[in-house]
């Protein structure tokens, strides 16, 4: 056999093996209250987005893939707050379509959103892409408030070549598995 295409089963393998573990519930309860705190602690630094959601108070997202539900509501803050899947339909679902762990990682280096299937509340939708689109997470400044400014912008750096090497890695293992993928041409001519 090919070393590629041994390289390329394993690779298979691995997924299929990932996609066969299922969390135990106290750990996807633990990620998603940690999601949660995380979300408020960048909204709390973009006053212009907890005020447009504090329009939506009330109103319920939630995120849905494979057997994973992860809903939340938009409090009177303008903040977030877990809410129970079982409590009635949200306002808005979003379908997470992609199903590969690894394609979903894929999307979100190269800076792209994933594929996803979208019900319900359109002027909701609209605002939740706001968000995706328009806030972001200051690192630099939340690492400067524990470790200075100078080792701040220094580790903000160190992060971004890292990144950019992950990139690079990601690009080259696609290409590499594009060629592994191609149609192998007879040399019989």
């Amino acid at each position: 056999m090919n070393p590629m295409d041994e390289i390329k089963e394993l690779a298979l393998r691995m997924e299929r093996l990932v996609l066969g573990l299922k969390p135990p519930e106290w750990l996807v309860d633990e990620g998603q209250q940690k999601i949660v705190l995380f979300l408020n602690h960048v909204l709390k630094q973009e006053n212009v987005a907890m005020e447009r959601l504090k329009r939506q108070m009330g109103k319920t997202v939630e995120l849905r893939w494979m057997d994973i539900e992860f809903r939340v509501a938009f409090t009177p803050a303008g903040l977030i707050e877990r809410v129970s899947p079982q409590n009635k339909v949200a306002d808005l679902v979003l379908f997470l379509n992609e199903k590969s762990p690894l394609m979903i990682v894929q999307h979100l280096v190269r800076g792209d959103k994933p594929p996803i299937r979208i019900e319900g509340d359109v002027q909701l939708a609209a605002e939740v892409n706001w968000l995706i689109d328009h806030v972001r997470w200051d690192v630099e400044s939340d690492l400067s408030r524990i470790f200075g400014d100078e080792m701040a912008r220094l580790s903000v750096q160190i992060a971004l070549q890292c990144a950019q090497a992950l990139r690079e890695f990601v690009k080259t293992v696609q290409q590499g598995l594009q060629v592994m993928t191609k149609p192998q041409q007879s040399s019989n001519g």
